[in-house]
């Protein structure tokens, strides 16, 4: 793993603090895995074999309707975490598809390692407890803007806040995000200032 790598993973842990030795062992437990543009890196009804972190690239967690259509749940993107936490966590099949939307460079670390991560150093237990709660209160966020807001205000709230390696992905991906149809979401991009 080179420097900038490690740099984003520290990063992702701040509040870690590891002696040169623990430091030598966390980094031991991440591999580096490479992904093409559109390639599946999590299929649903296969169980997650890693947490990721994301170095490079842009990932959508979606699922399929009853049309077979993609249903966009989320997105990771340089810095952010990725792939399917439930199924990681409670190595059950996962309801969901990660897919690569740009060549991705992804941290991956495995339940195992990532068992025994916690199980070296009390002070993930106190990362984790801030994460996973992090998550639940963004799901809870998108639920309430999905619920209360029309679209264009959905498009404008989304577009303040992500970054712009998201703002240039397929915008049917997008669109899907903001639970709305692909013409919606262009003729907002085409009129909407945020």
């Amino acid at each position: 793993m080179d420097d900038d790598a490690y740099l984003i993973l520290k990063n992702f842990f701040p509040n870690i603090g590891l002696d040169k030795e623990e430091e030598e062992y966390f980094k031991s437990l991440w591999s580096i895995k490479t992904f093409d543009q559109y390639d599946l890196i999590t299929e649903a009804g296969k169980i997650e074999r890693y947490f990721y972190i994301v170095l490079d690239g842009v990932q959508a967690i979606y699922l399929l309707n009853e049309k077979g259509e993609k249903v966009v749940l989320g997105f990771s993107y340089s810095g952010s975490p990725s792939g399917a936490f439930d199924s990681f966590i409670q190595q059950t099949p996962s309801k969901t598809f990660l897919e690569a939307l740009k060549p991705s460079k992804l941290l991956a670390i495995s339940r195992s390692d990532y068992d025994s991560m916690f199980k070296k150093h009390l002070d993930f237990y106190v990362w984790g407890h801030h994460f996973f709660q992090d998550i639940l209160f963004g799901r809870l966020s998108r639920e309430v803007e999905l619920l209360t807001l029309n679209a264009e205000q959905r498009y404008v709230a989304f577009m303040q806040r992500c970054p712009d390696e998201l703002k240039v992905i397929p915008q049917k991906y997008l669109a899907s995000y903001l639970n709305m149809k692909p013409e919606t979401f262009s003729r907002l991009r085409a009129s909407v200032s945020y």
